[in-house]
C-alpha cells in the first residue's frame, strides 16, 4: 500500500472516530507514525488545505447567514415595524427595505445617491433608516440631532443633508447644517438628550449586534441581511427577487 493511500484512509478514520476512540485504537508509536504520514501528505499535497479552508470559510458563512435569519426573523416587529423607526419611500409599500447607517461613514456617503435613486424610482419600495453610529462621538451626536429633527418635521432633508456632506462631520458641522435647513436649534439641542432619543440609538446599537451587523452600511431586505456597500442595481435586484418569490414573508 502506498504512503498516499495509507494517509487517505488514517484520514478517513480519523475523521470517522471520535476523540474518545482515537485515544483506545492508537498507542503512542501509532499516532506519532499517523502524524507523520499526514504530514508527509500534506507537504506532496498542499492544495488540499486550501481546499479545507475554503470549504471551512464556506459553512462558516453558511452558519453565520443562518443564524442571521433566525435573528432577522425573531426580531422582525423591531426591524421593520417599530413604531419610531424613521420612513421614506412608500410608507405603504409592498417591499420594506431597512439601511443601518453612520454619518461619518464614507460608504454611506457613497450610497446616498443610489438610495435616493431607488426609492424615487421604485414607487412601491418602504425605506426604514436606523441610525448606527460607530465611529465615534460625532457620529452619535450626529445621530442624535437626526433624531431629535423629526420633532420639527425635518429630519429626510436634514438626513440627506448630513449624509450629503464631503469629509468628516463634527458637531460644529452638524449645528451648522442644522441652522441652514432652518432647525430652531434651541429646541433641536433640548430634544437630542431626550431619553427616548438615546434610547432609540441603544435599540439599534442591540439590535445590529443580533443580526452581526459590524459596519456601515448594512441593508435588510425581508429575510436578507446585506452588509457593506451594494450600487442600486445590486438593492434594485434584492428586492426584486422578494417580489417575484411572493413578496415579504417577514418585512
Amino acid at each position: 500500500m502506498s504512503s498516499l493511500l495509507r494517509a487517505v484512509l488514517v484520514s478517513a478514520s480519523l475523521l470517522l472516530l471520535p476523540a474518545a476512540a482515537l485515544a483506545a485504537e492508537f498507542n503512542d508509536q501509532q499516532r506519532k507514525e499517523i502524524g507523520e504520514i499526514v504530514r508527509e501528505y500534506l507537504l506532496r499535497n498542499p492544495e488540499v488545505m486550501l481546499e479545507v479552508s475554503q470549504e471551512l470559510e464556506k459553512r462558516q458563512q453558511a452558519d453565520e447567514e443562518k443564524k442571521r435569519n433566525d435573528a432577522v426573523v425573531s426580531n422582525a416587529e423591531e426591524i421593520f415595524r417599530h413604531k419610531g423607526d424613521l420612513v421614506a419611500g412608500n410608507p405603504a409599500g409592498d417591499v420594506t427595505m431597512v439601511e443601518f447607517f453612520d454619518y461619518n461613514c464614507s460608504w454611506c456617503k457613497k450610497g446616498l445617491p443610489e438610495v435616493l435613486s431607488l426609492i424615487e424610482e421604485d414607487k412601491n419600495l418602504r425605506l426604514v433608516m436606523k441610525e448606527f453610529p460607530i465611529f465615534g462621538e460625532d457620529s452619535e451626536y450626529a445621530a442624535r440631532a437626526a433624531l431629535a429633527s423629526e420633532a420639527q418635521g425635518k429630519y429626510w432633508q436634514f438626513h440627506v443633508a448630513l449624509l450629503g456632506h464631503e469629509g468628516k462631520l463634527g458637531k460644529a458641522d452638524v449645528d451648522a447644517i442644522a441652522a441652514a435647513q432652518g432647525l430652531d436649534m434651541a429646541k433641536l439641542k433640548a430634544d437630542m438628550d431626550k431619553p427616548e432619543i438615546v434610547d432609540r440609538i441603544a435599540r439599534n446599537q442591540k439590535l445590529a449586534k443580533e443580526l452581526a451587523i459590524n459596519g456601515t452600511p448594512a441593508f435588510i431586505i425581508d429575510r436578507k441581511v446585506i452588509p457593506g456597500y451594494l450600487p442600486k442595481r445590486g438593492l434594485a435586484s434584492a428586492i426584486a427577487e422578494i417580489r417575484n418569490e411572493g413578496g415579504c414573508t417577514v418585512c
